[in-house]
């Protein structure tokens, strides 16, 4: 059985980005009130509408909870990589918020795969 990987800042970045989407540090600002919290975003084209929806949860953070108190808002959500408006709400009992949105994440997107020549 291999040993249990335990992750240090030297193993981790703490910023990551690949085909899942990302993970990492973000600024949520709401109502002109900033919070750095830590993010897990994904992105994907959802076919009933051909429209890219993002959505993730913020980390457990104590200021982003006492901003809220539990309930839902509109965000800007800024990464190192991208910015994007969204919505946050719907807190879970870990007390992790949800994010969402519709458009552009803000974080880059893979290119989709090139077409097979004929």
């Amino acid at each position: 059985m291999a040993p249990e990987q335990v992750l240090t800042p030297e193993t981790h970045d703490p910023q990551e980005h690949d085909d899942e989407g990302y993970t990492g540090p973000a600024t949520l600002t709401l109502d002109g009130t900033s919070v750095e919290a830590r993010v897990r975003l994904l992105a994907r084209t959802e076919p009933h509408d051909g429209r890219v929806h993002w959505f993730g949860r913020v980390d457990r953070n104590a200021e982003l909870s006492a901003l809220l108190g539990g309930k839902a808002a509109d965000v800007r959500v800024v990464t190192p990589s991208g910015q994007a408006q969204g919505r946050i709400g719907d807190v879970d009992l870990w007390e992790r918020y949800r994010l969402t949105g519709v458009g552009t994440p803000p974080f880059p997107l893979d290119e989709p795969p090139a077409p097979d020549p004929d």
